[in-house]
């Protein structure tokens, strides 16, 4: 597959659902490649503020030369404190591109892809203690049973972390060759990548505390929005959706909206797409990376 790093999805749509103001001030959390916060600055003045997030020590090497741009190196799930620490209590707009970026895919060593041996790290930030290979290796098959089942929506979840409590009595986890010998029986035939992807994808959000994150940012984000600043969130499969949806309409992640004493909704945010904003198909022939892609945009009340 191609490196699509550099490749923003749905761009024109992100920035559009920004509303940008010339001098306003902007929040990418999740910097990456920078595609996506290189556009925002076309659309800044010269008094116009960008701030991007990003964990990963390798975005680092695409932070553009330009005085209206403020790197932060921490995950977006402290986004307030950090955005007050560098002097920002309320900002115009947010944008989120959820998910792995191509590049940390493409990097064999950060054991993210199917496609390579590599240690099981998966670790964002490196500065985690958390790795795939220490789940595998330590968590209870209860856990584990949990954790295929609900992040990766495995259909045998069950006995695939009975498989690997067993398999680790023998020979603990260390790389990812080991991993997908010991549930080769539990892989359905003809859809090998597919499962792994899932098996994977579980790892993963453990490992990062994805949804947890996700959930935190979503609440600071209403706290830091000015009235009237857009939120605009994009994610690649339901359990990022799901979450980004319910805040988006409620202002909570489970239940209905909450309604003060005269029955007015106390919610922070009016939505802005009714449905999830896809990409073309056009996109998609470029760039596969955009294929499961929902947008979905929000405005502070």
């Amino acid at each position: 597959m191609a490196n699509n790093y550099h490749v923003p999805v749905m761009l024109q749509p992100c920035i559009d659902g920004l509303n940008i103001k010339p001098d306003g001030v902007y929040v990418d959390v999740t910097f990456g490649g920078g595609g996506h916060s290189k556009e925002i600055l076309k659309h800044l003045g010269p008094k116009g503020k960008l701030i991007a997030f990003d964990q990963d020590p390798d975005a680092q090497a695409n932070i553009p030369a330009d005085d209206r741009f403020v790197f932060i190196d921490q995950n977006f799930g402290f986004l307030k404190n950090n955005l007050r620490l560098k002097g920002f209590r309320q900002v115009d707009g947010i944008l989120a591109d959820l998910g792995v970026s191509s590049h940390q895919f493409d990097v064999p060593q950060r054991g993210f892809s199917i496609r390579h041996n590599a240690d099981l790290d998966m670790r964002m930030d490196q500065h985690r203690d958390l790795t795939a290979a220490e789940i595998l290796n330590t968590y209870t098959e209860d856990k584990l049973h949990k954790i295929f089942g609900i992040y990766g929506e495995v259909k045998n979840a069950k006995s695939l972390a009975r498989a690997i409590v067993t398999s680790r009595l023998e020979k603990p986890f260390t790389d990812i060759d080991s991993l997908k010998s010991a549930i080769a029986a539990y892989t359905p035939k003809g859809k090998e990548n597919k499962y792994l992807a899932q098996v994977f994808q579980a790892l993963r959000i453990e490992v990062n505390a994805e949804i947890q994150v996700l959930e935190d940012f979503l609440q600071q984000a209403a706290e830091v929005l000015k009235p009237g600043g857009h939120l605009v969130v994009m994610s690649y499969h339901s359990l990022e959706d799901r979450p980004v949806k319910n805040f988006m309409a409620k202002g909570k992640f489970q239940g209905e909206v909450e309604k003060d004493f005269f029955g007015n909704q106390q919610k922070p945010f009016n939505v802005i797409t009714r449905k999830a904003i896809i990409a073309t198909d056009e996109e998609i022939a470029q760039n596969n990376r955009a294929r499961s892609a929902k947008l979905r945009i929000a405005e502070k009340i």
